[in-house]
């Protein structure tokens, strides 16, 4: 029962099908009962268990998949990991939880695997390594009484840029000074054996190759190393350590494209006569790709460092899940008791890795330390005693329906440990009564006719056809039933449901999704998708259903639509005459009878000598005239208009000549004025004043066009004792 106040999402979400009411959270139910409601909305069915009960439905009736998890396994006899397996039962929002027991166990067997780098540089470990079999073996007695060696030894690619290929050096790298085996990738030397002495004997006999560049193939040989489990014998039952013996760095991933090599690293084995066969053709494999494998194979990985480097692999070590660092002293004198140390850390750490995640399931471990500390699954816990167990809380929640209904498997691994703990997933994304097979329910919002005697399996019905012909499911004769999109029960169609959209319509022949897209919306949502062409609403038109059939936009202020120059396309004026532009296509630049209609409208407008039939008729002409003239030459192919240009033209003309005439004349009159006026002050002036007067007549000779007389001028006063003659 819902409390008091609280929200009930389940009766309150409008959910129309089981389906949608399931999904809404592991409390909602649906009544299936047929009778169970009458006159009112489908919504009602979805509802708690107890408020379903509460209703009248029948407990049998009610759609509620219980969310349950059954330990399967719980005893195995010398198990570190248990509950082995556990199967549980989800729907949409629901989770589960449980315990996972990690529990190391004492004297547990051990594989050891020495990876080392037999560069020159290594020469002093390798002789260490002959001795430390039969002391590791003493010092592992308090860990295990079952132990196995296996050897193996790696360089880098044989390729140049990696190596030298000189002829001479190609098969001896260190020509000159020692004698060296040839370069390789990886050379798998000894399987896991018990014999110390097989071991020993191995190890002296190997000889030491070499390369021309410091970084080695330290991953590509380690990944071999744990992929080819028949071949290195590692056990089932064992802990596996890979040890890898280097003093040098190790080449990456991209490193391989130096030499031109180019394809990826398929992370499987290819030892052909226990030699790593495509060391030459593959690329080195990434941090991420060997630390998948090392898990997978359950595989600890130890780097025993010599030198300055070991601060790479140590910084590195953390993108390796399961391995560890560990500094190696000159000449290797440490060895024994670094191994025997980085085994005691390894078994201290206890983590979990969750593999093959399902899509809508989510997993979160946490880790409960045996110091009452909680961490992540991937951190887990340290400083972990053989005596001791390290829990974890695994909680498995279905987030949605993603996928389709079914079953799969989530793994949990404990790293480093050879064992599995194995989820089996069961979700529950639909509705069981939604199987037509399983009888009569009110699963969905349409309920099936109850046709006499059919038989129903998933979309196939076979029904009697002289009772119910399938022709009724036909839209046409010849076309499939229920256009092929549905199942015909009693001459009705039934859609088929996709999750592309709604299939619909009496012969499913519409739906919302195969037709035509406008700015994100299916047929513009002015229109219904039928048969993979928009079919739009009253006022719409167009293939999208995107133009108003409307013509208002198009009308001017007469009604008459784009001025009866265009077509009214979705709304707007398209213009058929192409001399007419402009929103209603009123401009018309170079029509014939612009100027003659324009005339007619102004003489109408202004003429008291016309019929009043014939004034009305004006008016309906004019109503249609564009009132638009770009230049008066547009005009002149009307004869009165060009008559009434050379009118005033001519009237111009004649203005113009009169006007340049009495100019004239008016010029002339003040010439001879002037030059009256001129005689009559040349007799009245003195005779002493000749000389100014005649500078003063000099300036109207222009006019006169009389010759001057000679004007004698005295220069004395400027000191010049010569007689000058100025004629004008």
């Amino acid at each position: 029962m819902t409390l008091r106040g609280a929200k009930n999402i389940c009766s309150s979400s409008n959910a129309a099908n089981c389906t949608q009411c399931l999904a809404l959270g592991p409390e909602c139910g649906w009544c299936t009962q047929e009778d169970f409601i009458v006159d009112i909305t489908e919504n009602y069915r979805c509802d708690t268990f107890i408020n379903l009960k509460l209703k009248g439905c029948r407990s049998e009736s009610i759609e509620h998949p219980s969310v349950q998890l059954q330990v399967l396994n719980t005893k195995v006899v010398n198990s570190q990991v248990t509950p082995a397996e556990v199967s549980v039962h989800l729907r949409p929002g629901a989770s589960k939880n449980f315990l996972l027991r990690v529990h190391r166990l004492e004297k547990y067997p051990v594989d050891f695997y020495y990876l080392v780098d037999v560069s020159a540089s290594m020469q002093d470990s390798i002789e260490k390594l002959n001795s430390i079999g039969f002391d590791l073996s003493q010092k592992m007695a308090n860990f295990s009484q079952n132990i196995r060696f296996g050897f193996g030894t790696f360089v880098d690619k044989p390729v140049t840029p990696y190596i030298s290929i000189q002829p001479q050096r190609i098969k001896n790298q260190c020509r000159g000074y020692r004698d060296c085996m040839p370069p390789h990738g990886y050379i798998h030397v000894l399987p896991l054996t018990e014999n110390i002495t097989e071991f020993k004997n191995i190890v002296v006999k190997q000889k030491l190759s070499g390369n021309i560049d410091n970084p080695e193939g330290t991953f590509d040989a380690m990944l071999q190393a744990a992929v080819c489990h028949k071949d290195i014998g590692w056990r089932k039952e064992a802990k596996r350590l890979l040890i890898v013996m280097t003093d040098q760095t190790s080449h990456l991933t991209y490193d391989s494209k130096l030499a031109g090599i180019v394809i990826p690293n398929d992370g499987r084995c290819h030892l052909k006569d226990n030699v790593y066969s495509r060391s030459t053709d593959m690329e080195h494999p990434t941090l991420g790709q060997l630390g998948e494998k090392l898990i997978d194979h359950h595989i600890n990985g130890v780097f025993a460092v010599q030198g300055r480097q070991f601060h790479w692999y140590k910084d590195l070590s953390p993108l390796l899940p399961g391995t560890v660092a560990k500094k190696m002293e000159s000449s290797a004198a440490n060895l024994k008791e670094l191994v025997v140390d980085a085994y005691e850390l390894l078994l201290s750490e206890v983590k979990i890795q969750v593999e093959n995640p399902m899509k809508g399931v989510r997993v979160d471990v946490t880790a409960i330390c045996p110091d009452g500390s909680r961490h992540l699954g991937m951190e887990g816990c340290k400083g972990v005693k053989s005596n001791e167990n390290v829990f974890f809380n695994v909680t498995i929640t279905m987030d949605k329906c993603d996928v389709a209904e079914g079953n799969g498997y989530i793994f949990l691994k404990p790293i480093g440990f050879n064992e599995t703990a194995k989820i089996k997933i069961h979700r529950s994304c639909t509705c069981q009564c939604s199987n037509v097979s399983r009888g009569k329910g009110k699963c969905v919002t349409e309920v099936l006719p109850d046709c006499q005697s059919h038989s129903c399996k998933e979309e196939s019905c076979s029904l009697d056809e002289s009772v119910y012909p399938s022709e009724g499911c036909k839209a046409l004769p010849g076309r499939p039933a229920c256009s092929g999109r549905g199942v015909c029960i009693c001459g009705k169609c039934f859609c088929h449901k996709t999750k592309l959209g709604k299939i619909y319509g009496k012969y499913c022949e519409m739906d919302d999704f195969s037709c035509p897209y406008h700015y994100g919306k299916l047929c513009s949502g002015n229109g219904e998708c039928e048969d993979g062409k928009c079919k739009c609403f009253s006022g719409w038109e167009g293939d999208r259903c995107h133009c108003t059939s409307s013509k208002e936009h198009c009308m001017d202020s007469s009604g008459l639509i784009c001025s009866g120059r265009g077509s009214c396309i979705c709304g707007q004026c398209k213009c058929t005459d192409e001399k007419s532009f402009g929103p209603l296509c009123k401009y018309c630049s170079n029509c014939d009878n612009t100027c003659t209609e324009n005339w007619n409208c102004e003489h109408s407008q202004v003429s008291s000598n016309i019929s009043e039939s014939q004034s009305n008729l004006f008016k309906d002409l004019c109503d249609k005239v564009v009132y638009y003239i770009d230049q008066t030459s547009e005009c002149f192919s009307d004869p009165r208009i060009t008559q009434i240009f050379f009118i005033i033209l001519t009237a111009t003309f004649l203005l113009g000549f009169l006007t340049i005439l009495i100019i004239r004349k008016i010029i002339l009159q003040c010439s001879n004025t002037k030059h009256n006026r001129s005689s009559d002050y040349q007799k009245t002036t003195p005779k002493k004043d000749k000389r100014i007067l005649k500078n003063v007549y000099t300036r109207t000779v222009t006019y006169t066009r009389e010759k001057p007389e000679d004007l004698t001028i005295d220069l004395s006063s400027f000191g010049v004792h010569e007689t000058f003659k100025y004629k004008l």
